[in-house]
């Protein structure tokens, strides 16, 4: 596959075969932790528990076989694409059959474009799995910076890579598209159809990435949108620390985490059952070897350079004010477990900066809903674009018929 846009660029395929030496020191690592003393109180109180990471570390050492990860992932059309110097990843698979609706699909941090793969054959075949709507060519990219992905060596931010996401997806032919994301992914597509609003068919969110501006002249909160306010400071003061330091001093956590494989699973994992719709039981919601496999991504790559998301993304919401407003037509589909202690925003918060069409909150799932939740993520995303796109043409890249 070639595509070249304005700027000028070559797709090529790309082949996932990590080197032996590398899966070799890996393994040594993983062998080698140093251990920190067990922590006082319930497990999983002060961070990630130690008896629970031991198992994890001692099966990705000794008992996880990435090979086979390999082949299951070379099943599916990987490319590259370079982006001003840089070499970005994505998987590009095209509808069962016929012309697709295409959609871009961002994920966020701490996961990688794996999170995803569970929709590919919702979205590409929904026919073959009682779905009624279209099929999509679904692109997935991974961010700069996480796995086959790279980092520009200067500040990047979500709205920088809005500009690459839409510059690939104009160079692969798709002059209108879709886009969905969650968590930062969410950031990003919010700044596709902000700075991209004439290419952008619709824009599908599974979280709000962004507060609206509330500021000067813009209308005074209800009690319903002041409390979700006030849950939100009590779940920054009782879980963001994570946020405050890398929205600080991000390269100090790098280095643990660049060193030390067990550091970077320990600092994934917590997260995932924090922010998963798990119960607190990872291992009721996730396989270990999907955990792994997105853990080893982390770390062929640059496992600390992800981190810097936080910092390089700390003063964009000043991009955003109450009289700018996504005028792209808008669904949110929210998972009601995510990020348990806030609930979920009112109708009425989205609606200060987005074009909302569609607002689903879903029984089941949280943060990683594409993984935890896939058919109802995929249902919600298709019914959505199929009110959209009931008269698009893909070869022209037209659509007569928005939603209401």
């Amino acid at each position: 596959m070639k595509g070249s846009d304005e700027h000028g660029f070559t797709v090529r395929p790309l082949d996932i075969a990590v080197p032996a030496e590398e899966l070799d020191d890996l393994r040594q690592r993983l062998r080698r932790t140093r251990w920190p003393s067990n922590s006082p109180g319930p497990a999983w109180s002060q961070g990630t528990d130690a008896d629970y990471l031991r198992g994890l570390v001692g099966y990705w050492a000794d008992g996880f076989d990435w090979r086979a990860r390999e082949r299951e992932l070379n099943r599916l059309d990987h490319f590259q694409v370079d982006l001003d110097g840089v070499p970005i990843h994505f998987v590009h698979q095209r509808a069962a059959r016929g012309d697709g609706v295409p959609l871009i699909l961002t994920h966020g941090w701490p996961s990688t474009f794996t999170e995803f793969l569970p929709l590919i054959p919702l979205l590409t075949d929904p026919d073959a799995h009682g779905i009624d709507g279209p099929a999509f060519d679904v692109v997935i990219p991974s961010l700069p910076g996480y796995g086959f992905s790279g980092r520009p060596a200067r500040r990047h931010t979500m709205r920088d890579t809005s500009r690459w996401w839409h510059r690939l997806m104009t160079g692969l032919g798709y002059s209108r598209y879709g886009a969905h994301g969650g968590d930062l992914g969410s950031g990003v597509s919010t700044f596709l159809a902000m700075d991209h609003p004439d290419s952008l068919l619709g824009l599908h969110l599974s979280n709000l990435e962004f507060a609206p501006d509330l500021g000067p002249g813009s209308p005074p909160l209800s009690a319903a949108e002041a409390a979700y306010v006030a849950a939100e400071r009590n779940w920054e003061q009782d879980e963001g620390g994570y946020h405050l330091l890398l929205s600080t001093k991000p390269q100090t956590a790098a280095f643990g985490l660049a060193d030390s494989p067990s550091a970077l699973a320990a600092w994934i994992v917590e997260k995932w059952r924090t922010w998963s719709d798990s119960g607190g039981d990872l291992d009721s919601r996730f396989s270990r070897d999907f955990l792994l496999t997105m853990a080893t991504l982390f770390w062929i790559g640059d496992a600390g350079s992800p981190l810097r998301d936080y910092h390089d993304n700390r003063e964009i919401h000043l991009a955003l004010s109450h009289e700018e407003r996504i005028r792209v037509p808008t669904a949110v589909g929210l998972f009601d477990n995510e990020f348990v202690d806030c609930g979920s925003p009112p109708r009425t918060w989205a609606e200060r900066l987005y074009d909302v069409r569609r607002w689903t909150v879903m029984p089941r799932g949280g943060h990683f809903a594409a993984v935890e939740e896939p058919e109802s993520l995929a249902r919600d995303i298709i019914e959505f674009f199929r009110s959209l796109t009931r008269r698009f043409d893909p070869a022209k890249g037209a659509s007569h018929d928005d939603a209401n």
